[in-house]
């Protein structure tokens, strides 16, 4: 079953009711929006493209990505949301690497694109894209098998190249429902306010709102503005949101200086990097109980655990602050154990890897079967993310194994990093690590082996040519060496107690 179907669905019954907004205005009804996606189906059909291929979405926040998406789908492609804070460069490799047919594109990311890739763009709100609109619609939208690829998701590894997890429409549906269960319940009078990036959590989220009729609103800004996302749910009201730690608490500090208590907000979902107590607990405090907590990860987004919004809010449990700084139990269509290295389950209390299997985890990565294997192994995920669980099922997240970075909610993986400053030729060595951030939960630092002239401004100017803005370091610490092991292999840790130390 095709999970665009939902949306061919809701038309059916009422395709009068308001979908998309910018801001207050409503630019298509659930009628409106399905016919877009039938004409955007039909003008992909007439290029070629069908079942299987993969269609690429380079765009900011705008309702156009909804059209897009949903045409995709009608038309039996795969999507590829790729984040538009990425460099061009990166962008094309990950087109090279889907096969991608065509990438839409906004205005603002189009022309930067066209220089690095051969792959046809289509500038959304462009003269091509308003021809496409313009074409016969698809007759229908069509069948897709549940295992059938939908998302291409592309999450960055340790070998420093970006990885295709392969995301299906079973995959989609049952996170969907899952979130109508183990989160919050949706409902037509809702309002879902995209202000975080739609080609991650926020954008995979809007499936249940779609099936249930909902407005789909996307801030004018295009992005996280305090004010404005305040204004927006107390215009809209009953508004659901997916939020990063470091939105939550700037959303909060934003709020208390305004003296507005969120009027509007329904629920906020947050997810994608450490949330320290004291931040959710003022959050609470000043706006209620509103908030839940996920925790996924690309191979199985958005659907390992949940922490209820009861559980957030909770305050006369005994063991109430060790469970607020969980992230809750396990979601319903899946299992979590924590095992050893060997694959041994541990106790309740031990700390060891979260494992998990269920119809949410991916199949494999795309067209890499090695890391396939070694992630997937014994028909369980292995996360790579270290925890214990309680007697109670709740679990709780204690390190990495690996050494990626979460800053703002967005990962960061090291390596890439060093690899582009290792491009520069005054640089001998790097080690790039993690510092905590009290708003960002972490910030990149490099520490830098290279030429006694070598300047952190210049290698901020060569990051910038090579990797995506959020990624460069903030910090650089130039030293005569890097600390090792006898294996020669770079002790982090050391780095990291280096930076606690000031």
């Amino acid at each position: 079953m095709n999970i665009a179907s939902w949306l061919a669905r809701r038309a059916e019954v009422e395709a009068a009711r308001p979908a998309l907004w910018l801001g207050r205005e409503c630019l298509a009804t659930y009628g409106a929006f399905h016919d877009a996606a039938l004409r955007l189906a039909g003008a992909l059909s007439a290029r070629g493209v069908g079942p299987g291929d993969r269609v690429a979405l380079f765009m900011k926040n705008v309702p156009d990505y909804l059209i897009a998406e949903y045409g995709a789908w009608y038309a039996g492609a795969a999507v590829v949301p790729i984040n538009a804070k990425l460099h061009p460069r990166e962008v094309a490799w990950i087109l090279d690497n889907a096969g991608a047919s065509l990438v839409f594109a906004t205005s603002d990311l189009a022309a930067g694109l066209t220089e690095v890739t051969g792959v046809p763009v289509v500038e959304t709100g462009g003269a091509d894209w308003a021809a496409m609109l313009d074409t016969a619609p698809a007759p229908a939208v069509a069948q897709r098998a549940p295992d059938d690829l939908a998302w291409l998701f592309y999450t960055s590894g340790t070998t420093g190249r970006p990885k295709g997890v392969i995301i299906t429409h079973r995959m989609l549906m049952t996170m969907s429902l899952c979130y109508q269960w183990d989160c919050d319940l949706v409902t037509a009078e809702d309002s879902a306010i995209y202000a975080a990036p739609l080609s991650h959590g926020a954008g995979i989220y809007n499936m249940m709102h779609v099936q249930a009729g909902a407005r789909h609103v996307f801030p004018p800004s295009g992005g996280f503005d305090e004010a404005e996302v305040l204004d927006l749910a107390a215009h809209h009201g009953r508004v659901h949101m997916f939020m990063a730690p470091t939105m939550v608490q700037r959303l909060t500090r934003a709020a208390r200086v305004a003296g507005r208590r969120g009027e509007g907000l329904r629920t906020i979902v947050y997810a994608g990097g450490p949330m320290y107590n004291a931040d959710i607990i003022e959050a609470v405090d000043w706006f209620g109980p509103v908030f839940a907590q996920i925790y996924g990860q690309g191979e199985c987004p958005m659907g390992i655990t949940a922490l209820s919004r009861h559980d957030v809010t909770d305050r006369t449990h005994p063991r109430w602050r060790a469970r607020l700084g969980s992230v809750g139990r396990a979601q319903s269509a899946v299992e979590v154990r924590i095992a050893a290295p060997d694959g041994a389950s541990l106790p309740a209390g031990e700390v060891g890897e979260i494992l998990v299997r269920g119809d949410i985890v991916m199949p494999g990565y795309w067209q890499n079967p090695e890391a396939t294997a070694k992630t997937l192994a014994g028909g369980w995920l292995w996360t790579g993310d270290m925890g214990s669980l309680d007697d109670d099922g709740y679990l709780t997240l204690k390190d990495r194994s690996k050494d990626m970075i979460i800053s703002g909610g967005t990962n960061i993986y090291p390596r890439e990093v060093e690899e582009a400053l290792l491009e520069h030729p005054a640089v001998a060595e790097v080690a790039v690590v993690g510092r905590p951030h009290p708003e960002w939960g972490e910030e990149v630092v490099a520490f830098v082996v290279g030429d006694s002239g070598l300047e952190a401004g210049a290698l901020d100017a060569f990051c910038l040519e090579r990797i995506a803005r959020f990624k460069r370091p903030k910090a650089y610490e130039f030293v005569p060496e890097l600390p090792k092991n006898n294996y020669g292999k770079v002790l982090k840790t050391e780095l990291r107690a280096r930076l606690s130390q000031g």
